[in-house]
């Protein structure tokens, strides 16, 4: 998995390629917390290139919703792959996280 990270006005870029399984689920974690620690409120993670989410990644960006919305912010999605997709609707987190087309709506969407 690689995780690159790109600062904007009003959001953080988060894009993940690759896959997100328990080996390295908490690197997404550990990405996203670090975008949280130092005070962005707004995050978009693109899901455009993962081809496999476990429930560890799952869980991570469930973790990272729970942060920001705690401050007032959010954590919204990008472009899941169809297979990513069908994997947040089994587990019902389609209802929870905003999810956007393309990387453009997601960030103009805060």
């Amino acid at each position: 998995m690689e995780i690159n990270v790109r600062q904007m006005k009003r959001v953080d870029l988060v894009e993940v390629t690759g896959r997100v399984d328990s080996s390295n689920a908490a690197d997404l974690g550990t990405a996203l917390n670090d975008r949280i620690n130092k005070g962005t409120l707004n995050v978009v993670v693109d899901l455009s290139k993962v081809d496999y989410m476990s429930s560890g990644g799952l869980r991570e960006l469930v973790a990272g919703l729970k942060r920001v919305k705690k401050d007032g912010g959010d954590l919204r999605l990008s472009s899941p792959s169809d297979r990513v997709r069908e994997v947040l609707q089994l587990a019902g987190l389609d209802s929870i996280f905003q999810i956007f087309d393309d990387q453009v709506q997601a960030v103009a969407s805060f």
